[in-house]
């Protein structure tokens, strides 16, 4: 059978471009014109798509940040246990920073460039997305208050979000197999 080709749009060619120039080069580092010439077309051009280079900036971590609360959710709802709540979020999540681990340095290094409204914007998202882990912890009994949940829920995401670093030195399969195990012991050795 034939493989179809996978389509994306040029909004979405230069968001994955930009998302791995500012990685590499921080978004200072970066300008339209580079951004452009990585996707085939003039600095300029790329306002047809965003009204800026911040615009651009908030449209991806705004976007991911909506991603990630939508896939917690969808998982809150299809799993009523919490253990497999939490198995569901640290595969989805372990599954997302292999996958784009450059928007995971981006989100790091230059969520301070973000305008005011886009910044609270997504720190409002990610801290929705958080409170379905630390519910998921405490109904789970491993964690024994919310304020104890966040900070092992942050935890986790650190270990999951090391794969800018972690997957240099292996394959992605291998990295996913050692964080998700790693995730998973350090949620459940935490003490109450």
């Amino acid at each position: 059978m034939p493989r179809v080709p996978v389509t994306t749009s040029r909004r979405e060619q230069i968001l994955t471009e930009a998302a791995r120039l500012f990685a590499r080069h921080g978004f200072h580092g970066v300008s339209i014109d580079g951004i452009g010439a990585a996707v085939g077309v003039s600095g300029p051009a790329l306002y047809r798509h965003f009204p800026s280079k911040e615009g651009l900036l908030a449209e991806m971590l705004v976007g991911i940040s909506e991603h990630l609360l939508a896939g917690g959710q969808e998982r809150a709802a299809e799993h009523t246990d919490p253990v497999d709540l939490l198995d569901a979020l640290i595969a989805f999540h372990t599954d997302f920073a292999l996958r784009q681990p450059e928007l995971i340095t981006v989100q790091d290094r230059d969520l301070a460039n973000l305008p005011d409204d886009a910044r609270r914007r997504v720190r409002g998202l990610q801290r929705a997305y958080v409170e379905i882990w630390v519910g998921a912890l405490v109904r789970a009994g491993l964690a024994g208050s919310d304020e104890a949940a966040r900070v092992a829920a942050h935890a986790a995401f650190g270990l999951m979000n090391s794969t800018p670093r972690s997957t240099t030195h292996t394959g992605a399969d291998v990295a996913a197999g050692i964080l998700t195990t790693m995730t998973r012991a350090a949620l459940h050795a935490h003490p109450v």
